[in-house]
C-alpha cells in the first residue's frame, strides 16, 4: 500500500516536499519511483532511487531542481522539489519497482501565481 502526501498550491519558484509512505511490503527491497500525471497527459516517470540508495535517475526537465531520497526505517520515499514551474503541475504518485502495486490516490501539485 502506498500513500502520497505533501502536495499543494505553490507559486513559481517555490518549493514542496512530497512524501510517500509504504506499508505491507519490505520497503528496503525495492527501488522506489515518483511519477506524475499532468492534466490531460500520460503518466511519466519523474525520479527513481535504487533499493541500496546507490543510484538515482531523473526526468531531464527536473534535473537539478528535484531530489529523491528514502528512509528505509520510516518506509518513506521523498521528493524535494525546488524552483517549481507551472509545467510541474500534476498529480504525483509513487510506486515500487519491480512488481508495481495498485496506484494510490496521489498528491496534487499546482504551480501557479
Amino acid at each position: 500500500q502506498l500513500m502520497e502526501s505533501g502536495g499543494g498550491l505553490v507559486q513559481p519558484g517555490g518549493s514542496l516536499r512530497l512524501s510517500c509512505t509504504a506499508s505491507r511490503f519490505t520497503f528496503s527491497g525495492y527501488d522506489m519511483i515518483w511519477y506524475r500525471q499532468p492534466p490531460g497527459k500520460e503518466r511519466e516517470l519523474v525520479a527513481s532511487i535504487s533499493k541500496n540508495e546507490d543510484g538515482t535517475n531523473y526526468l531531464d526537465s527536473v534535473k537539478d531542481r528535484f531530489t529523491i531520497s528514502r528512509d528505509d526505517v520510516k518506509n518513506t520515499v521523498y521528493l524535494q522539489m525546488n524552483s517549481l514551474k507551472p509545467e510541474d503541475t500534476a498529480i504525483y504518485y509513487c510506486n515500487r519497482r519491480p512488481a508495481p502495486l495498485r496506484w494510490g490516490q496521489g498528491t496534487q501539485v499546482t504551480v501557479s501565481s
